[in-house]
């Protein structure tokens, strides 16, 4: 009978409870509570190990830079005046629900990818859908579907992410296609999904390196005209402090 009730749990991808399950009839600790109390702690822990599953998967295939990194962790030294208070709204979320973006600012070494991979890691605990790439390679993507005939389906990809995280957002200037291909996926994720952005520059540097014209103001305008921004400041990088 156990044997049966097991190997049943198991066809039902009931994987978990099944496992508890069986330690339940080899235990008589488990012997002395309740059905209801037995059948409600075997149901916790199978949704708990679907809820993990769920959140490796999409953290795997966010491709974060930093799996690791954790809003928590966040260092707070005084030079770097970071909005404690904002980083604090942020982890909970709610900025996704809202499609309101986050822009991180900060020199070399100044901890940018850190924070956006935890704003990152912290939308997959929420289970988001999250992906994680730098701008250089976001645009040799985009060129190379576009010379493949497989553009439209790449551009969508990256459309449809809940959370978009883009580093190394416009540190060089770009060509009028790649412009044009910045423009298509921020239209197609305006108002109705987040981008988060990592950058050197802030949005002044960014409109000089669109080429100061139309299509710069127009990329501007779907990423700052709702956003959050992260000033990271201090001329201490993050590697140096961390040697000390």
């Amino acid at each position: 009978m156990i044997n049966q009730t097991y190997e049943k749990l198991l066809s039902l991808k009931l994987h978990k409870m099944a496992e508890i399950y069986k330690e339940q009839c080899n235990s008589q600790a488990f012997k002395e509570l309740s059905f209801d109390e037995r059948l409600a702690f075997m149901v916790d822990e199978e949704v708990n190990d679907k809820y993990n599953n769920l959140v490796t998967g999409i953290q795997r295939r966010s491709k974060i830079k930093m799996m690791n990194a954790t809003l928590e962790d966040i260092q707070y030294y005084p030079d770097r005046e970071l909005d404690k208070e904002l980083i604090m709204k942020l982890s909970t979320c709610s900025y996704i629900d809202d499609h309101i973006n986050v822009i991180v600012i900060g020199a070399t070494g100044s901890g940018k990818t850190y924070i956006v991979s935890a704003l990152g890691n912290a939308a997959c605990k929420k289970a988001k859908v999250v992906k994680y790439i730098r701008l250089p390679d976001l645009l040799f993507e985009l060129d190379q579907a576009r010379r493949n005939g497989k553009y439209k389906p790449k551009l969508r990809l990256y459309a449809r992410a809940e959370v978009l995280i883009i580093d190394e957002f416009l540190l060089n200037p770009t060509t009028q296609e790649q412009q044009g291909d910045i423009l298509e996926l921020l239209e197609l994720r305006y108002d109705s999904h987040t981008t988060i952005i990592a950058s050197q520059f802030t949005p002044d540097g960014w409109h000089k390196n669109l080429g100061g014209g139309a299509i710069a103001d127009a990329i501007l305008d779907r990423i700052v005209s709702s956003s959050y921004t992260i000033h990271i400041k201090g001329d201490k990088s993050m590697r140096a402090r961390k040697k000390n």
